[in-house]
């Protein structure tokens, strides 16, 4: 977890679908960078390199600062892929969770929610990157909670369109796997995959295959 020194307010970050860092301060209005700002930009480390990008050094100069200001928030780089990792999920999981609920209806929210996550899942590496490092235990730790939280979240809505709750968690981790081969595949193997209009149609007939009641 990040430490603060007291005495020193935090400075606010705007929430975002993404977490965006690496772009140095301006010059001419720097602000005192906060642990979220380092946490964002080794995100973005993680989502080029894996966690081995994780380095004091490189970051400070991806966030225009110096390694002083990481020691000002951070005890050493294991607590910084901590508050890392507890970013991605309050981002890429509690956020959009959070924003799929201001729809009322759960069928809408289900199918809003596995086309932005495949959309998301085909342009930010982030995803693929962690998973390629699970045999680390932060990491796996990591993944396990949001993998629960997800598919969680799913077979809820599953229930609340009235399947019974053994058969609603089944089609929450059939969506959740589809989710999850189609972001390896578009990855991996994009040629693999329809674009386009076909792509929306092929997104489109999975989901009415999850939802269809034989």
């Amino acid at each position: 977890m990040a430490q603060r020194r007291a005495g020193h307010p935090k400075t606010g970050h705007p929430k975002a679908g993404h977490p965006k860092a690496g772009h140095p301060k301006n010059a001419g209005t720097r602000q005192r960078l906060t642990a979220q700002d380092w946490a964002d930009a080794a995100l973005a480390a993680i989502g080029e390199g894996g966690l081995a990008a994780v380095a004091v050094e490189p970051l400070a100069a991806r966030l225009g600062t110096t390694k002083g200001s990481f020691y000002w928030h951070f005890a050493s780089r294991d607590a910084l892929i901590e508050a890392a990792l507890e970013r991605w999920a309050e981002v890429a999981t509690e956020a959009v969770i959070a924003e799929t609920e201001a729809e009322p209806d759960p069928e809408l929210r289900l199918r809003a929610l596995l086309l932005r996550a495949t959309d998301a899942a085909l342009t930010d590496p982030l995803g693929m990157s962690l998973l390629a490092t699970a045999a680390d235990p932060r990491v796996a730790a990591a993944l396990a909670r949001v993998t629960e939280r997800r598919i969680g979240y799913v077979s809820a809505l599953f229930a609340e369109l009235g399947f019974p709750q053994t058969e609603a968690r089944r089609r929450g981790l059939l969506a959740y796997t589809a989710h999850l081969g189609h972001a390896q595949l578009g990855h991996a193997a994009p040629q693999a995959l329809p674009t386009g209009a076909d792509r929306t149609r092929y997104l489109e007939s999975v989901i009415d295959t999850l939802l269809h009641r034989g």
